[in-house]
């Protein structure tokens, strides 16, 4: 339906994201963007100043992964990283969808962004990004689809953005990410900077633990999965160098029959190694894309994700999309 990658293997390694696909002279990688064009990974727009995307203007507070910890909502940081203790309503933050993933998961809420990806349409560029900050917006979002395949523009539209709010005189300019994980880890450790420095949060959706459920629901190899753990690791890592708001929130999709106890065991078990007051954020699934035939997430369910997380260790636990809750199993 899509005409994107389904495997991706055998020639030069693309190094712009961590799926790392191998390509050949005129193969495409798995985020259907980078081509292989001349001896060189190029993207199929021209330039990674232009990407399949959009942007629009989200009100504070809105339905955020870190919603929980949001300064946007609840104030923390303030005065450094946020206007008032009470949260920043009347504010914006500049949701920036990116037409572009490398996964596939069977589940995806947001599935459209396919299309971008096949038809390179809508594109984004950099200075429409730069241009999108005013005296009214207080973050940036970068999500998708996902970030990580296209970070050389997301990393520079940050960087320019940030300048643009300081040129503004934006007290606050918080710089976040809502992603799978899979990133190059150079450019990784540049985005968790950025969002260290001006107060942001880094939002992983860890999907789960053994390699073989990451493949069942993803698509992703063993490596793959090696390679979001150690960029959890890493932001746990940075964490203490700023306690709030919190650096990392890690979250994860409750999709029944596949997250079960073991892999939320084990997940939570691993955060809490790193770093016991990570926030951990579960949240309800509601069938989607192809995985329709599927119940909503059960409450009995949630709870019990919850208990684990705490046995192990976990301080800060939360359920979110609560609404979607169901008594089905």
């Amino acid at each position: 339906m899509f005409r994107l990658p389904h495997r991706v293997f055998g020639g030069v390694s693309c190094g712009v994201c961590g799926r790392r696909c191998g390509l050949r002279e005129g193969m495409k990688g798995y985020c259907g963007l980078v081509e292989r064009h001349g001896g060189r990974s190029v993207p199929r727009t021209g330039s990674y100043l232009v990407v399949p995307g959009t942007y629009y203007y989200d009100p504070h507070p809105t339905n955020c992964v870190a919603d929980p910890v949001c300064p946007a909502i609840h104030g923390n940081g303030y005065p450094d990283y946020c206007l008032s203790p009470s949260g920043e309503h009347g504010y914006y933050n500049v949701a920036v969808f990116y037409g572009v993933c490398n996964m596939d998961c069977l589940y995806c809420q947001n599935w459209e962004y396919r299309r971008m990806a096949r038809d390179l349409s809508p594109r984004i560029s950099v200075e429409e990004l730069v241009e999108s900050v005013n005296t009214r917006t207080t973050c940036v979002c970068f999500f998708g689809g996902d970030p990580g395949p296209v970070a050389p523009h997301a990393l520079l539209s940050a960087r320019r953005m940030r300048k643009r709010a300081e040129e503004l005189g934006l007290r606050v300019f918080r710089i976040c990410w809502e992603t799978n994980g899979l990133w190059n880890k150079n450019l990784f450790r540049e985005a968790v900077r950025l969002s260290l420095e001006t107060g942001g949060i880094v939002k992983i959706d860890f999907k789960a633990w053994s390699p073989e459920t990451y493949h069942a629901l993803t698509g992703i190899e063993p490596e793959h999965v090696r390679t979001i753990r150690e960029n959890i690791a890493y932001v746990a890592e940075r964490a203490g160098e700023r306690r709030e708001p919190p650096l990392l929130v890690v979250s994860t999709l409750l999709v029944p029959g596949y997250i079960d106890e073991y892999e939320i065991d084990m997940m939570t078990r691993y955060v809490a190694e790193l770093d016991r007051s990570t926030p951990y954020v579960f949240l309800g699934f509601h069938p989607d894309y192809m995985l329709g035939d599927l119940p909503r997430t059960s409450r009995r369910h949630a709870l019990r994700a919850v208990e684990i997380a705490r046995k192990n260790g976990l301080r800060r636990v939360y359920v979110e999309n609560i609404w979607l809750l169901s008594n089905d199993y």
